[in-house]
């Protein structure tokens, strides 16, 4: 639900800029087809993003990981047993609490990813790892028995917000950004974004049930500001030539921006195989969708794989394509946002163009998945819409963009 006005105004001068993930757990009540949905929009220092596959102790997984640092960490994913999590950093959670280790998220992640096939067993990990783990966070996480719940935990305690509990999320969604509800209430980062996030929601709700359209087309791309009431779609320049810099700050795609993933789960009873993970492996907003399975095992898209220490072909031309949208090389220059260069009433923006490849993915993508549910999963299926993908943004990045 929309939380008060007045609250969020009260809590605004407790807001940081900070590393700032936007995130949402729905369960399939709260959906048009009855399969939950995951999505954690990731806000980051490492802007190369990548996917890799794993092989845990007892499932594989796909993560998205920093491509340039580390592999042990993983950010958000999804296992063989349809079990995907995701997580945003709480920042209030210890408070006045002596932890063992911190910032282990991303390795704690890629241990529930390679452990857990239930919500049970995630908590179950959550217990035996009480005041040992070094973790202050909002752990988002579905399975493919109809779990869908967020986890507020700490190095010694957890909570859990169940959004298949009325009582908890009446209307069967959970929405996080940067604090925990049962952490310090002094300590509350990110309530701009939360604010605006519930209001997306709320009205696309009060309209129609919740869909993985909406939330990469509408939250994972918003430019509204809840706090402003201001939409920079509605303040379009005449085209891309004519630049247009306006004040890009606690929106939710910020220049911190720099992955996306949004998990769609199963239905009871339906095969894990058909998780499908929508990655967006770099900026939001020049960046095509690339839609993966575990299932379909390690040969995964090329567009989205790199040799340890190098970028992703699909991060690569995003980030590219990012650099003319914030042109100011002075100090703050990611505070500014070149919006012509985005978005423009003669429809030559960046994000505008990519529009007609991320639907056709989407389109061809939903009959591969119409095609599966009425039979079974098929990973030669999966390998030939791989092989598409991959041609087809490689041949849109060069054509309109000369990437």
């Amino acid at each position: 639900m929309r939380p008060p006005f007045g609250l969020i105004l009260g809590l605004f001068t407790c807001y940081s800029a900070g590393l700032a993930c936007t995130s949402a757990v729905i369960s399939g009540k709260a959906t048009a087809d009855g399969r939950p949905i995951l999505w954690k929009h990731r806000d980051s220092d490492f802007e190369r993003n990548k996917i890799r596959y794993f092989q845990g102790p007892r499932f594989s997984f796909i993560g998205v990981v920093n491509s340039d640092t580390l592999q042990d960490e993983v950010w958000m994913g999804s296992n063989s047993a349809g079990f995907s999590i995701i997580n945003t950093a709480a920042y209030n959670m210890n408070v006045g609490v002596q932890c063992p280790r911190e910032d282990e998220e991303g390795i704690f992640m890629r241990q529930t990813l390679g452990a857990c096939a239930t919500l049970a067993d995630f908590e179950r990990l959550l217990r035996d790892t009480e005041g040992k783990r070094g973790v202050d966070a909002n752990f988002g996480a579905i399975d493919a028995f109809g779990g869908a719940a967020y986890y507020e935990v700490g190095c010694a305690r957890w909570v859990k917000y169940d959004a298949n509990d009325p009582a908890v999320a009446p209307d069967g969604y959970i929405l996080r950004t940067n604090y925990a509800l049962s952490g310090s209430p002094g300590q509350r980062k990110g309530t701009v974004r939360y604010a605006t996030i519930s209001r997306l929601v709320e009205d696309e709700f009060r309209i129609r049930k919740l869909t993985v359209e909406f939330i990469l087309q509408e939250a994972d791309r918003s430019l509204k500001h809840a706090i402003l009431d201001r939409d920079l779609l509605s303040e379009l320049p005449e085209d891309s030539s004519a630049q247009r810099m306006v004040l890009f700050r606690d929106f939710i795609v910020r220049h911190s921006s720099t992955s996306s993933l949004i998990v769609q789960g199963v239905l009871p009873g339906e095969d894990p195989a058909l998780t499908t993970l929508w990655t967006v492996l770099g900026f939001p907003l020049t960046t095509a969708l690339i839609p993966v399975w575990v299932a379909a095992g390690p040969a995964l898209p090329e567009m989205a794989l790199s040799a340890d220490g190098k970028v992703s072909p699909i991060n690569e031309k995003a980030l590219a394509l990012k650099k003319r949208c914030f042109p100011l090389g002075v100090d703050n220059a990611y505070d500014y946002l070149n919006l012509a260069a985005l978005f423009n009433r003669a429809g030559t923006g960046i994000a505008q163009r990519l529009a007609e490849p991320n639907a056709e993915i989407r389109r061809r993508t939903a009959d591969v998945l119409a095609a599966w549910r009425r039979s079974s999963f098929r990973r030669i299926d999966a390998a030939s819409h791989y092989q598409w993908v991959d041609a087809h943004l490689s041949g849109f990045y060069r054509r309109e963009f000369g990437l």
